[in-house]
């Protein structure tokens, strides 16, 4: 393994010790497997680590079958992702332009789906994204959905 790729996983693995965990909020049964368990869509909710009233949902596609069970499946880079204000909304004195907030292994090895949180100061508006991740190389497949910071009213 050379010498970038270590420092990537490893880059990965330390990631996921700062981001928001996620509450599993479902699953539905998409294909019925006659051995292991079935394909489905799940849907997970996370709690913007840093920007406290800012909840995003995330759908993704799990792999069933034998290796699903097993956790050796690669999920298919399939979701779809909402974000909403659920409560006033206070930002940080510094706020990145850019960081990630959610990261989710979609492999045994070097695959996720990260959802990074951009801020767009013109606008007003948190922007969060939704991308599937290899190590190696990236996918195209994504989802946005941005909050709006707007006064929170009684």
């Amino acid at each position: 393994m050379n010498i970038a790729l270590k420092k990537s996983a490893c880059a990965v693995l330390l990631l996921g010790s700062t981001l928001a965990n996620a509450d599993e909020i479902g699953c539905v049964t998409t294909a019925w497997k006659l051995v292991g368990a079935n394909h489905k869509v799940c849907v997970d909710a996370f709690q913007d680590p840093k920007i406290p009233n800012v909840v995003c949902h995330i759908s993704q596609a799990r792999t069933g079958g034998i290796s699903g069970t097993l956790g050796l499946a690669e999920d298919p880079s399939q979701f779809s992702l909402a974000c909403r204000q659920v409560g006033p909304i206070e930002l940080p004195a510094k706020l990145p332009d850019s960081e990630t907030v959610f990261s989710e292994s979609t492999s045994l090895l070097f695959k996720s789906t990260n959802i990074t949180r951009l801020w767009d100061a013109r606008h007003n508006t948190l922007v969060y994204l939704a991308i599937s991740r290899k190590v190696i190389e990236g996918a195209p497949a994504n989802s946005i959905s941005t909050v709006p910071v707007m006064p929170w009213g009684k």
